[in-house]
């Protein structure tokens, strides 16, 4: 797998000048993401931890201490408030917070309010994900989302979550990418590769996954008026043929919409955006020789960003939108802001097109564990795996130096 050329041909338009990003709004979210089991290491309770330390475990590398943000996350509250970023996106691990069955952890608990606390007194505003992929090994040995009691479980952990929630969260999300979750069993299985294409999600588990949602969404109304709720699915940017459009709903609709749809009521919908999907005539994705490739594998495309938020805006579009994650794995940080330029052009046009867009979260803060590899470099910061020292790319200083109201290029008009 090849990284993109210095100057990529993209499946967009030519990469635009790092002082070409558009302005957004006063107010408009402007944030970073990080998830929890990627970054914080140990979470030996969860049943991802299990999976790793298979003795043919089907994982290429383990997590194991990841890059131990468990224990250095004042350091990155630092890095991103100090970098000029409003927003601070992360998971809070359900495995550490009931690691046994019915068992809930007060420390645990007291940990994640302190990163609460701390965000707060960094003026950044905290966005807490309740659920981002991984499950406590107890719940996932007992048949996970598929158990009878799916939903009565999780609730309990919502309600336990009380003491976060009153440290100061300024938003929720209950599960990251619920599309990719009811997809897991075919990707984990390896059965399907992502960069060909979001699988068919398993249709149990998505309606899990969206009954679970909605439970939460009330019991945390119920507990907590006044904190915005909603979930961020995966969403590509669906591009057909010439002449084969009508594939386009079709594929889409088992893969994002219902998940989508099922946001209606939602005071957000959270939308993570990297790459495209090109259908052929037959509604099958195809990967394009001629485009860039990622380390990933993903096609080398930004403007898909603002394609999967102007379909999501036709979709739902009386739904606040925000950009919970976007952003890209290279190994060359000038690619990363020139990909990040042209992402916000996209977005700043779908704006301008009608979009209710709220906020933009980059994907990620550090350079983590991209679920079995750590190859991939999505970070604004790199890391150090030995001694955990982290080291801030030129990328993150230019994207925070964006953020409206800062007088950068991004500042509001």
């Amino acid at each position: 797998m090849t990284d993109v050329p210095t100057t990529p041909r993209a499946a967009s338009s030519g990469a635009a000048s790092p002082r070409e990003v558009d302005s957004f709004p006063s107010g408009f979210l402007w944030g970073v993401s990080i998830g929890a089991h990627q970054s914080e290491g140990g979470n030996i309770a969860s049943d991802w931890w299990a999976l790793e330390n298979l003795p043919a475990s089907p994982l290429a590398e383990r997590c194991g201490d990841a890059v131990d943000s468990y224990h250095r996350w004042p350091e990155d509250l630092d890095l991103a408030a100090g970098a000029g970023f409003t927003d601070y996106r992360f998971g809070i691990e359900w495995s550490r917070v009931e690691p046994a069955d019915r068992v809930f952890s007060r420390a645990a608990i007291d940990h994640y309010a302190r990163i609460v606390r701390g965000a707060v007194e960094r003026g950044l505003r905290p966005m807490v994900t309740l659920h981002h992929f991984t499950l406590p090994q107890w719940f996932s040995a007992a048949g996970g989302w598929n158990r009878a009691d799916a939903v009565e479980r999780f609730l309990l952990y919502v309600n336990a979550l009380a003491p976060v929630m009153a440290a100061g969260v300024v938003r929720v999300m209950t599960i990251n990418e619920p599309n990719i979750v009811a997809a897991l069993p075919r990707l984990a299985g390896g059965e399907a590769n992502i960069a060909h294409g979001v699988p068919l999600p398993d249709p149990e588990i998505t309606d899990a996954m969206i009954a679970v949602h909605h439970a939460a969404t009330a019991r945390l109304r119920e507990n907590h008026p006044g904190i915005p709720v909603g979930w961020g699915v995966s969403v590509q940017d669906y591009q057909a043929e010439p002449g084969a459009e009508d594939v386009l709903a079709l594929h889409a609709e088992p893969r994002d919409t219902v998940f989508l749809r099922a946001a209606a009521g939602d005071d957000y919908i959270g939308v993570q955006t990297y790459f495209r999907t090109h259908l052929d005539a037959d509604g099958k994705p195809m990967l394009d020789p001629d485009v860039p490739k990622t380390l990933t594998g993903w096609e080398y495309c930004p403007a898909a960003l603002g394609g999967a938020v102007a379909r999501v805006a036709r979709t739902l579009p009386h739904v606040p939108v925000i950009v919970t994650e976007n952003g890209v794995a290279v190994a060359d940080d000038t690619q990363r802001i020139a990909f990040t330029t042209e992402a916000l052009a996209s977005l700043r046009a779908a704006m301008d097109a009608g979009a209710d867009v709220r906020g933009y979260f980059h994907w990620s803060l550090l350079d983590n564990w991209e679920w079995g590899h750590w190859g991939p470099t999505f970070g604004l910061v790199a890391v150090d795996r030995a001694t955990f020292t982290r080291t801030p790319k030129p990328s993150l200083a230019w994207l925070g130096g964006q953020a409206p109201g800062t007088g950068g290029e991004g500042g509001s008009h």
